[in-house]
C-alpha cells in the first residue's frame, strides 16, 4: 500500500470510506490520484473486516472528471506518453468494477467526465438531490472513451447517445431514471440512505455477493449453450462451498447467518 496524499482511506466498521481528497480542484483526478485509487481498490478486499466500499469525494464535490492541470501537461504529451495515461485511466475504472466488494458512490455533488465514470463503475450509488452530472468530453472536443464501457452497461445505449453526444448537464433525478443513480436523498440525508445500503449488503453473503458481480459481468457475453452449464456450475459450487452450508442451515435452523450476526 503506498502513502496516500489525494485521497483518503479510513474503516467505519464494515464500510471501508474511500474519499477522494482535492477540495480546491473539486476532487478532480490527476495521474497521483490514479494511482492511489488503483492501489486503495486493489487492497479493499483485504482489509479486515471490510464488506463494502463506499466511494466520495470531500467538499461540495463528487469529482469535476480530469485536473486541468494535468490536462495542460496531456497536451503536449506524445501518442506513446497519451496512451500510458489513458490505460492508468482504464485501469482503475476497471479495478472500480471488478472489486469482489459491493461498491456505492456517495455522489455528494457534481459528477463529471470521469466522476461520472467513476459512479457508473460502482454497483449502487446514492446521489444528493442537488447533485448533478455530465458527460462534457464532446464540449472540449473528446471523448468519455475510458468510462464509455461502464457508463454504457450502466445506462443503456440510448441514454449514452444522448449524453455523449449533446454533453448536456443532467440532474440527480433524472441520473436516476436511466439506471445512473439507484437513489435520490436530500443533502442532510445522504449518510442516512448510504447506511440503509451498507446494512442491507452486509447481511448477504459476502463470496455470494463476489460471485453475484462475476454473474452479472460474465453471463450477458454469454450465448445460451454457454451460459446454462457455467450457471449451473456456480450454484452447486456455492451449494457445497462452507457459505453456502452455513447460509441453507441458519435459513432452515431460523437464525441469522454468521456473516450477518
Amino acid at each position: 500500500m503506498i502513502a496516500y496524499e489525494t485521497i483518503k482511506v479510513e474503516a467505519q466498521g464494515p464500510a471501508i470510506w474511500v474519499t477522494l481528497s482535492r477540495d480546491d480542484v473539486r476532487n478532480a483526478f490527476n495521474g497521483r490520484m490514479l494511482d492511489e485509487l488503483l492501489d486503495a481498490f486493489g487492497a479493499a478486499a483485504e482489509v479486515p473486516g471490510g464488506r463494502v466500499v463506499v466511494l466520495t469525494g470531500v467538499g461540495s464535490a463528487f469529482c469535476a472528471g480530469a485536473d486541468l492541470n494535468w490536462m495542460r501537461a496531456v497536451r503536449d504529451f506524445t501518442y506513446e506518453q497519451n496512451l500510458e495515461e489513458s490505460n492508468q485511466v482504464a485501469a482503475v475504472m476497471r479495478a472500480i468494477y471488478d472489486c469482489p466488494l459491493p461498491t456505492i458512490a456517495r455522489v455528494n455533488g457534481p459528477a463529471i467526465g470521469g466522476g461520472a465514470g467513476l459512479v457508473a463503475c460502482c454497483d449502487l450509488a446514492v446521489a444528493a438531490q442537488d447533485a448533478r452530472f455530465s458527460l462534457s468530453e464532446v464540449k472540449l472536443g473528446l471523448i468519455p472513451s475510458c468510462i464509455s464501457p461502464y457508463v454504457i452497461r450502466k445506462i443503456g445505449e440510448g441514454n449514452a447517445r444522448e449524453l455523449f453526444l449533446t454533453g448536456e448537464r443532467i440532474s440527480a433525478e433524472k441520473a436516476r431514471a436511466i439506471g445512473l443513480v439507484n437513489e435520490v436523498a436530500p443533502p442532510d440525508g445522504l449518510d442516512v440512505v448510504v447506511a440503509k445500503w451498507v446494512n442491507q449488503l452486509v447481511t448477504s453473503g459476502p463470496v455470494a455477493i463476489a460471485k453475484c458481480k462475476e454473474l452479472i459481468k460474465r453471463v450477458p457475453q454469454m450465448d445460451l449453450d454457454e451460459a446454462g452449464p457455467y450457471t449451473a456450475e456456480m450454484i452447486a459450487q456455492m451449494r457445497l462451498s462452507a457459505e453456502g452450508q452455513e447460509g441453507m442451515a441458519a435459513f432452515l435452523e431460523k437464525r441469522k447467518p454468521g456473516w450477518a450476526e
